[in-house]
């Protein structure tokens, strides 16, 4: 070797330098946000599988009460139209089981982020700190729910065609068409709340967020999302150059398509008005069914009959709480006092909810000069909404309120102190935020003439549900 001769020194890649860099002034992501994500996919895969169980038995028994009344008319139909379809069914039933994993997101937006977000912190323990041993675990839960989620979209194909089937097969004989409803009704309601549980998923709690957007500050977190996601992957858009730009050729762009319409129509201004017309005709009957079933996503699917939106609500997702609020001037008897009450409702209808609620009327003096705050009551509501057009409801119910300063509470066991009111009126509803709804009442209470000493017949509330 020569010592005068030039010396070789390496450079760093700049991007590689950058990207170092980038990874070693990011915040740690939150110790939770594994947990959470394992803690979210584990539930909706158990509910996910769950539906599909509860799905498929039900169209079992029906199929099995269709095979058994089609025998006695003929049984070499009722054998080659129902023991397949049976035997199938039962296969699908059994597969629910097992566990399925799948590596590719199809077609979810969030799990594909989500999975290229856990592949991105493969071999980066310095941003997920002590839980970086979670890490496989977690790609193991995802990868298992997007299974379950394929195992879900088979099984809606699956019921898919084989309703069509049915329909034609027993098209010749009578009394199955309330079987064929039934069976209509579970695949469609199957479908809807499959789709719930997916909308689950986009829900972030505080931990995923804050992880999400520390990670969408790093350029190389970006830049590997960008090359690796499922898009990049269809179309090869991580390539670069020309690469990239070659991978989109053969896809027709909307421009392309007008042209090649007005071609095969030549200059016939009458040809062009007259399809003009039936596209437009066609994209407004597409919005409206948009409109009415936002979750379908095949027309094979369409009900034919009229669903109702909260069967595919749980328990906990049809609860609304809120409260209000309501002033009342003073009287000769009462002080001005102010009803502040906490209620929850049941959403039994789209259009309806029914709930309890308590109040406590607090006491506030005789004027800006006599101002005391003192109890003056509690009280006991129920009340049913319902809408009537837009954002209007009918707001009805009953209540009972203890109208006496409140010394020990061994009074409220008193009825006698109680006092009763049928109230009836309307709301108007509006938004305060994503979550929060505002409204306003205005009631009359036919009871308040009748109660010793009688009250203002007029309640204005104003209140909140979230």
């Amino acid at each position: 070797m020569s010592l005068h001769g030039p010396i070789t020194v390496t450079q760093p890649n700049p991007l590689v330098v950058a990207a170092d860099s980038s990874m070693q002034k990011a915040e740690q992501l939150p110790g939770k946000y594994l947990s959470e994500v394992k803690k979210k996919s584990d539930r909706v895969e158990q509910q996910v599988n769950k539906r599909a169980d509860k799905a498929l038995s039900r169209l079992l028994k029906q199929e099995k009460k269709m095979k058994a009344r089609l025998w006695k008319v003929d049984s070499v139909a009722a054998k080659n139209i129902f023991t397949r379809s049976i035997d199938s069914m039962g296969s699908l039933k059994s597969g629910l089981k097992g566990k399925v994993m799948s590596k590719l997101p199809m077609g979810n937006s969030y799990l594909d982020s989500l999975g290229g977000s856990l592949k991105f912190l493969e071999g980066k323990g310095e941003l997920l700190g002590a839980s970086k041993k979670k890490l496989s675990g977690v790609t193991g839960s995802i990868e298992s729910l997007q299974g379950k989620l394929q195992q879900a979209d088979q099984i809606k194909a699956y019921i898919r065609e084989h309703k069509k089937e049915l329909k034609e097969q027993l098209s010749k004989y009578t009394g199955f068409s309330k079987d064929l409803q039934k069976i209509n009704k579970e695949a469609y309601y199957y479908g809807a709340q499959v789709n719930e549980y997916k909308a689950v998923l986009k829900d972030k709690k505080k931990a995923e967020a804050k992880a999400m957007e520390v990670l969408k500050k790093m350029p190389a977190y970006n830049d590997f999302l960008r090359k690796n996601s499922q898009i990049a992957s269809l179309f090869n858009l991580g390539a670069a150059g020309n690469n990239a730009a070659q991978s989109l050729e053969g896809l027709q762009t909307r421009s392309q398509v007008e042209q090649m319409i007005q071609q095969r129509l030549g200059s016939d201004p009458a040809a062009r008005q007259a399809v003009g017309q039936q596209m437009d005709q066609a994209r407004s009957q597409l919005n409206e069914l948009k409109e009415k079933f936002p979750d379908l996503d095949n027309a094979g699917d369409m009900p034919d009959f009229k669903p109702n939106p909260m069967k595919t609500k749980s328990f906990l997702q049809r609860l609304e709480f809120g409260g209000n609020i309501q002033f009342q001037k003073s009287t000769r008897y009462f002080p001005t006092t102010s009803d502040i009450a906490a209620q929850v409702g049941y959403k039994f209808h789209k259009n309806g909810t029914a709930g309890i609620g308590a109040s406590y009327k607090l006491g506030l003096g005789t004027g800006w000069n006599n101002i005391a705050i003192s109890h003056q009551g509690v009280g006991l509501r129920s009340f049913v909404d319902w809408k009537l057009k837009g954002t209007f409801f009918v707001n009805g119910g009953f209540e009972q309120n203890y109208v006496s300063t409140i010394t020990h509470a061994s009074q409220l066991t008193d009825w006698s102190g109680w006092q009763g009111s049928a109230l009836l009126g309307v709301s108007k509803k509006y938004k305060v935020s994503a979550k929060l709804k505002g409204n306003i009442m205005l009631l009359y209470d036919f009871l308040a003439k009748r109660n010793t000493p009688s009250t203002s017949p007029i309640k204005l509330r104003l209140g909140y549900t979230f």
